[in-house]
This record gives structure tokens, sequence and C-alpha cells, in this order.
């Protein structure tokens, strides 16, 4: 089947086109849309720029479009995109958000396509634990939720940071992947990227309560062990 993958950079939407790729879906483009305000419901913000080095990266051809970032409004400008290209489905790496799915599955419903859905009501704990047995080098690129400061902002996901996630949704109720906004990330490195992303320059803009992680300039480098999953 020949699909479109929703994609972001970040480790949702990474590990479901990681999947789709391990089940041999042919994955004709990656799709972005850029949200001209920070508070969009639907996609990311922080560094969604970086998708073209991102598409590089994983060799798939990128298509992309600027979106209001409008609640309802941005779903139309998705749908414009989507209804151009020669797929057979869209694969998004949405996890519980039934917002997000329901609408996806509504544009999907209006142009004939399959909604592939990789990650959908998978425990947030077992897709933490996976990104961490795949080797997925992840780093949080905004944060905005209570218990997540400034010091989260470019930090790894790595085995402390997963049992912080968790520790923090015990005890403020926040979601361990973020899936409520409570932060968001960029994959720099995975089995399925022909190179890495080396992160040259970034700053870190803080406002007392949430922030994100702004890069500035970031190159790809040839990965050290070569190894690419297909």
């Amino acid at each position: 089947m020949r699909v479109a993958v929703l994609a972001s950079g970040g480790k949702d939407s990474t590990l479901a086109l990681y999947k789709v790729l391990k089940e041999d879906y042919e994955v004709k483009f990656l799709v972005s849309m850029i949200p001209l305000r920070e508070d969009s419901w639907m996609f990311h913000y922080p560094n969604i720029k970086l998708m073209d080095l991102f598409a590089e990266a994983v060799g798939i051809p990128l298509v992309k479009a600027e979106t209001s970032g409008l609640k309802e409004l941005e779903l139309e400008d998705l749908r414009r995109i989507i209804e151009k290209l020669d797929v057979d489905g869209i694969v998004s790496g949405t996890i519980a958000s039934s917002y997000q799915k329901n609408r996806i599955d509504k544009i999907c419903g209006q142009l004939g396509l399959a909604c592939i859905t990789p990650l959908w009501k998978q425990k947030p704990e077992s897709i933490l634990k996976e990104i961490l047995e795949l080797k997925f080098e992840v780093i949080l690129t905004g944060v905005y939720a209570y218990g997540l400061g400034a010091d989260w902002l470019g930090r790894k996901i790595d085995e402390d940071a997963v049992k912080h996630l968790l520790w923090l949704s015990k005890q403020y109720g926040i979601s361990p992947v973020g899936e409520g906004g409570e932060y968001e990330t960029l994959v720099i490195n995975a089995p399925i990227f022909r190179k890495k992303i080396t992160i040259l320059e970034a700053d870190k803009i803080w406002d007392g309560q949430r922030g994100y992680f702004l890069i500035k300039r970031a190159v790809l480098e040839d990965k050290l062990d070569g190894h690419i999953s297909s």
C-alpha cells in the first residue's frame, strides 16, 4: 500500500513511520504542516522548519504547507494537501487523542483513503520503552506542563528521563508521552535514518512557566555505525 506519513519530526510520528516501513508499506511522502501560530490544535510548532533536514535524513520526499493553526481551519489546510497526493492511505502517530484521530479519520473518509494509526491506544510506558530499545535519539524541544522546567529543554529521552516522566505522570496527571501537549520532541537519529541530525547552535527560550528549544543551526552527518534499518 502506498502511504503518506503525517510527520513532525517528533518521536510519535517517527515511530509510526518506523513501524509502517517495517511492515513493508511504500512510504511515498512525509507530510508536514507549518503552523503560523504556536498554539496550533493539531500540529507541532517548535523547529518544524527542520523537517527538510529530517526528510533528507530518512530519504523520503517531503510535502509541506503552511496552515493558519486555527481550530478546524487547519484541517481544511491539511485536506487540501492530502487530496493532491497519489496514495492509498495516511499514517499518523496519534496515541490517545480522539480529537486528532477523529479529524484525520474524517479527512481520510472524505478522500477514500485508509487511515493507519500504528500507535493508537498503546500504553505510554510501552511506547517510551520501545523508543529506548530501538535506540531512537530524541530530545525535548518544547515543554508546556507543570513539573517540566527549563532544564528539560534539549534533554535527551533516556532511561532516567523516562522514569522521571512516569513519576510526573503519577504526581500531576500529565501524559508521559506528551499526548496532551505537555511537551514536544525531535528525533535526531533512529534506525531508519541514513544520516543523523547534529545540532550546532540552539537557544533555550523560557518565560518562567513554559518554553522551547530553538534550534538555529543543524546539519546532517554520517552515522558512526553506518546502520540503516529498512
